[in-house]
């Protein structure tokens, strides 16, 4: 991969990590933050070749995120 594009990716990864990991109060936040740690991180395991994990990750993702949202709606009711 061009090293510029891994920096880029690792530092969206890494964002979205530290968001992750620092945001408290509202969930919202938090899920869009696992979001960004995603799409920062499936580069990384396009580039060593796992295609299949990759397309399994892509395709889990915003599948779980549209449940933890359907759970975070229902807690605040």
């Amino acid at each position: 991969m061009i090293l510029a594009l891994e920096i880029a990716f690792g530092l969206i990864a890494l964002a979205g990590a530290l968001s992750a990991a620092l945001l408290k109060d509202p969930p919202y936040a938090k899920l869009i933050a696992l979001g960004i740690l995603v799409s920062g991180a499936l580069p990384f395991i396009v580039d060593r070749g796992y295609l299949d994990v990759a397309i399994v990750a892509s395709l889990i993702a915003p599948i779980s995120t549209i449940f933890v949202l359907m759970a975070v709606r229902r807690a605040e009711t």
